[in-house]
């Protein structure tokens, strides 16, 4: 009897979201920075990490798509399915942002129909636009490839996929408190602020998160 072949990262697993996140992060950001010129007429950096061009935001909403609405073929449950988890989401990095960093990245307060600036009906259909462009022609090809990587290739680029998001993460998110903690006149009480200071000044960061606007 024919052994079936071992596949890398078949179906939804871990392996397929990993790959799925990065993909995500880099397309949202090269989107937005596109959207960006053509609403600016300039260039802005549109990551939100400090390295990579990677975008989070995007990243764990490709991944919510794929958990939740690859597995329906109907458009109308993948369009309003992609409204209801990506402005919620949207929502709630909004508020996690706000809390934790003293800072936000977009304010709806503008568009109709707003939910406390956080999202709004127009960003909500943007969501279900994007989730259909995702489910139906995005996603299938880009799961094919993944599936097509060597497993022992695959394992360890994985691994070392995790190692830098969580180093990426880490110096991303103790650089921004700290930057807040400035923001307060806060003085470093460790060698660790101090070298968030001296690498990671707020010039640095602002060039980074262009459009993180500090609450007053």
């Amino acid at each position: 009897m024919k052994q079936k072949k071992e596949v890398f990262a078949k179906g939804i697993c871990f392996q397929k979201a990993l790959w799925v996140f990065l993909i995500g992060s880099i397309f949202g950001v090269v989107m937005e920075t596109i959207v960006s010129y053509f609403q600016y007429g300039t260039f802005e950096s549109r990551k939100g990490l400090i390295y990579g061009p990677l975008n989070p935001v995007y990243g764990f909403g490709a991944v919510i798509f794929m958990i939740f609405l690859v597995k329906y073929k109907n458009p109308l449950k993948v369009f309003f399915g992609g409204m209801l988890l990506g402005g919620g989401f949207e929502y709630l990095c909004s508020i996690i942002q706000e809390k934790v960093f003293g800072t936000t990245s977009w304010d709806y307060s503008g568009h109709a129909f707003n939910i406390g600036g956080r999202t709004s009906l127009f960003i909500m259909i943007c969501w279900g636009l994007i989730a259909l462009l995702f489910v139906f022609i995005i996603y299938p090809p880009i799961s094919k490839q993944i599936e097509k990587i060597p497993i022992r290739i695959g394992k360890i680029l994985s691994i070392l996929l995790i190692i830098f998001l969580l180093v990426d993460c880490a110096i991303s998110i103790t650089a921004c408190l700290r930057q807040s903690e400035r923001s307060k006149g806060i003085e470093p009480s460790n060698k660790i602020e101090v070298f968030l200071d001296k690498h990671y000044p707020d010039k640095r960061l602002n060039a980074i998160f262009e459009n993180a606007k500090r609450q007053k």
